[in-house]
């Protein structure tokens, strides 16, 4: 018996992008629909950074050491994070979906796992820690079915 039921919203998402997805038939079967898409524009770290690594005297001799820069890129995936999370929270509060299946790389998982408030995370029926943000919506609904099964 699968967890899938009629309703069931699923989030397919990797540091940038994000699908939200409603069942719209039954677990065995699952037809998956999209009701929303997010996509971040975060070009590489290399085209964010302003300049070359600082360096800073380590005292009164000529020793300097080398200052780690900044990872927009890293910072700009945290922050989707956190706005997933809100979008999620929102739709959660106006009732939109009553069950949720995460579905992210276990990066993406793990820092919205932080950033999800109660009254969402009371709502996930499953996580799949895998990347299918790329993959037809055919192949999800398989692969969400496959991995709801197991657990």
């Amino acid at each position: 018996m699968s967890k899938l039921k009629n309703g069931t919203w699923v989030l397919i998402a990797d540091g940038e992008k994000a699908l939200f997805l409603e069942n719209q038939t039954d677990g065995e079967d699952p037809f998956l629909n999209v009701v929303r898409k997010e996509e971040q524009e975060n070009p590489p770290n290399r085209e964010q950074a302003a300049n070359r690594r600082g360096r800073f005297n380590d005292g009164p001799s000529v020793h300097r050491s080398a200052v780690e820069d900044t990872d927009w890129h890293q910072l700009a995936k945290d922050r989707f994070a956190h706005e997933l999370a809100d979008i999620l929270y929102k739709q959660a509060h106006k009732g939109n979906f009553d069950s949720i299946v995460l579905v992210a790389d276990p990066g993406t998982l793990g820092e919205l796992r932080q950033e999800l408030h109660q009254e969402v995370s009371d709502k996930i029926l499953g996580e799949v820690p895998k990347t299918l943000t790329n993959h037809p919506i055919d192949d999800i609904e398989k692969i969400v079915v496959n991995e709801l099964n197991k657990g």
